[in-house]
């Protein structure tokens, strides 16, 4: 859209879906994503101002397994009576609309900038008990009765595996350490689990706004399906997520084993940590693949945005980091 014209758009949209508002003030674009972007902005009125977000779709490309925006507004609104924290949903936008895709959903106070939560003092008092609420948190998900909710792809782990080795078959990009990596994977893959969960799919720093209180929403659930509790719980210890604190496995906060006591206590399970530790080698080939696929992206000249090439140059670290999974170092 015209950025001249996106703004009175908005304004008019705001109007009408916002009791008592009659303009917008302090827009401002919080993301410079190539996929999805975020605007942040007040609606207000004589005696109004809402604090809210429009998660909106530039049209460029997305991932192959990202639900569209309005089933993903879908899924945060069926979550409502979880208890998972989460914005709350206030308008999914339509074609009328006249601003393309996406949805209006309350602003929430906090931190999402991963190395702000890691090293600020104002943080320093709530660092300490993060990994606890995130172990509580994603129980409450994975605890979600899958009958409330809309549709979501069914990601069995075979399916998931399946689908890795053809991303990387057709890539141009031979890599021995993935190669061992699926051998590896192939070789001691699970049982698949009889009853899938709700499974955010992307549950890390970044997607989490943080306050002086603790973990305020989980944010970005595009791709959010039914799967294995174990991914998630696995996805958040990955090293990419650390931002330097190497010692600290769980977002660079803390160790596995809290994270792991937090989830038994709030769901009543015990968390089977061969199966968590095969879903963070299978998730750091996934994360080295996704890497590779921006390299594909961005040199084909599909996105040439600096944002393809910025985590494009990535690869090597999710092979060392595979290399260090099978030589058994921390």
């Amino acid at each position: 859209m015209n950025a001249d014209v996106f703004p009175q758009a908005l304004s008019a949209l705001i109007t009408r879906i916002v009791p008592g508002a009659d303009r917008v003030e302090g827009l401002r674009r919080l993301s410079a994503g190539a996929t999805l972007q975020t605007w942040s902005f007040d609606a207000v009125g004589a005696g109004v101002r809402q604090a809210l977000i429009l998660r909106s779709s530039p049209g460029g490309p997305r991932g192959a397994e990202s639900l569209s925006l309005p089933a993903e507004a879908d899924l945060i609104r069926a979550l409502v009576p979880s208890g998972v924290p989460l914005p709350s949903v206030i308008h999914t936008l339509v074609t009328e609309d006249g601003i393309g895709d996406g949805f209006v959903m309350t602003r929430i106070d906090g931190q999402t900038i991963p190395r702000k939560i890691l090293r600020d003092a104002e943080f320093a008092a709530v660092r300490p008990r993060l990994v606890t609420q995130f172990g509580t948190v994603l129980a409450a998900i994975h605890a979600v009765p899958i009958g409330s909710l809309p549709p979501l792809p069914l990601r069995p782990l075979g399916t998931t595996l399946t689908k890795l080795q053809s991303r990387y078959q057709s890539m141009d990009r031979p890599s021995p350490v993935f190669e061992l990596a699926f051998r590896w994977l192939l070789d001691h893959q699970p049982a698949e689990l009889a009853h899938p969960s709700l499974v955010h799919g992307d549950f890390r720093n970044g997607n989490l706004i943080i306050g002086s209180d603790g973990l305020r929403a989980v944010l970005d659930w595009e791709v959010g399906h039914l799967g294995d509790p174990a991914e998630d719980l696995a996805w958040l210890c990955l090293a990419p997520w650390r931002f330097g604190q190497i010692d600290q496995p769980v977002g660079g906060l803390g160790q596995r084993e809290d994270l792991f006591s937090a989830y038994q206590a709030a769901s009543g399970t015990v968390v089977d940590r061969e199966r968590v530790r095969y879903w963070e080698a299978l998730g750091s080939l996934r994360w080295g693949l996704g890497c590779a696929g921006m390299n594909d992206w961005f040199a084909s000249g599909r996105d040439p945005t600096v944002e393809r090439a910025m985590i494009a140059r990535r690869v090597s670290e999710s092979e060392l980091d595979l290399m260090r999974f099978f030589a058994g170092r921390p």
